[in-house]
């Protein structure tokens, strides 16, 4: 167990960007292929290279299937297509698309170059809470999407970081520079940016072996008997649209709908008249996760109109006062991140401070709903 008093600081970085004394090892350099869409000699980039190694966790499924998960922007035909034309081997052999992948196996995907994309730097504000060479924390606000959905898209975190950071890593997605995860668009807090690519690479690890610690912040609606639980109910996109997510059900699943585990602990912190205030610590990390669990247990967060939530205004918190909406949008917050730093080989433990819709909110709710006995 590692104490509190091996934390790495919880501090803004200095002058120069790093925090007071630090000396940091020398970063290392990124590989030839990842600066350039062109060669220095003008002719095309040559097809990108990804090793895939697997461990007893990923065994047992379809190679089509668990390079889908790997590469979500290729469809799972293309990725068929390419195994069948030898573009996917498995220990230098060709393999078929149904191959149940083992412990211990090496696949090696050859993709074509990546389509040039250019993510153009913005100078939009950020909240920035720790920064040294190699990762980049940022309080992020209410209202602003992570990265661009299609080429030409501008105002997105990756915009801003591209701008403020100069250089951040390439990632696997040439839409998500410094990426490492997202947030919804208006659910505001801690968000991680690699610089380098080696940072992203493990960090995603990390993320990938669930060994991070994440920690949100949310208001919902009514009271939550129990003071914690489990949820553990699978999710997938809605057949209709990518912008919803389904839990799994008795009966047919719909055809499009591709469940995965989705795990969910919760802590009540506060309960008041009509509204519970819950710490929320997600096991998984899939889209919309928090929102349709707490939905899925009769109690939506506050303002998340999309998952069955309301808006309330100060009115019908206090009886007097504004009608207009104190929360247009869902009350969740990522308050607290920790991961393994990927070079200093130190926790690093990052706390976002609630914005103040919602410090608003909790603050009308202490003052005209205290808790039910």
């Amino acid at each position: 167990m590692v104490s509190d008093d091996d934390m790495l600081p919880l501090v803004r970085p200095g002058a120069d960007g790093e925090p007071p004394g630090f000396q940091p090892p020398a970063l290392p350099e990124p590989a030839a292929e990842d600066d350039d869409v062109l060669a220095d000699d003008g002719e095309e980039a040559p097809p990108v290279v990804f090793t895939h190694r697997i461990t007893k966790r990923m065994a047992g499924a379809r190679l089509d299937k668990f390079l889908r998960e790997r590469h979500p922007r290729i469809s799972r035909t293309t990725l068929q297509r390419y195994i069948k034309e030898g573009q996917v081997t498995i220990g230098g052999a060709g393999v078929k698309p149904s191959y149940e992948i083992l412990a211990g196996d090496e696949v090696q995907v050859t993709l074509p170059p990546p389509p040039t994309v250019d993510v153009i730097p913005e100078d939009i504000p950020l909240d920035i809470l720790y920064e040294d060479q190699w990762l980049m924390v940022i309080n992020k606000q209410i209202g602003i999407v992570c990265h661009p959905g299609f080429p030409g898209q501008h105002g997105t975190i990756a915009n801003a970081v591209m701008f403020h950071a100069g250089r951040v890593s390439a990632g696997s997605d040439p839409f998500r520079p410094g990426i490492v995860h997202r947030l919804d668009k208006n659910t505001t807090g801690v968000m991680l940016i690699a610089k380098c690519d080696e940072a992203h690479w493990r960090i995603s690890r990390q993320f990938e072996r669930r060994t991070t610690q994440k920690e949100y912040f949310a208001i919902c609606e009514g009271r939550i008997a129990l003071d914690g639980d489990v949820i553990n109910r699978p999710l997938a996109p809605h057949p209709d649209t990518t912008r919803r997510m389904v839990l799994a059900r008795p009966g047919p699943l719909p055809r499009q709908a591709m469940f995965k585990e989705a795990v969910t602990e919760y802590r009540v912190l506060k309960r008041y008249r009509g509204f519970t205030t819950v710490a929320l610590f997600p096991k998984t990390g899939r889209t919309h996760q928090l929102r349709v669990h707490m939905m899925s247990i009769g109690h939506p967060i506050l303002g998340d109109t999309y998952y069955g939530g309301h808006w309330v205004s100060e009115r019908d918190l206090t009886g007097a006062g504004g009608t207009e909406p104190l929360c247009e949008f869902q009350a969740l917050h990522a308050r607290r991140l920790r991961v393994m730093h990927p070079f200093l080989d130190q926790p690093l433990e990052i706390e976002a401070p609630l914005p103040a819709r919602l410090t608003r909110i909790v603050e009308l709710l202490e003052a005209h709903r205290p808790a039910e006995r």
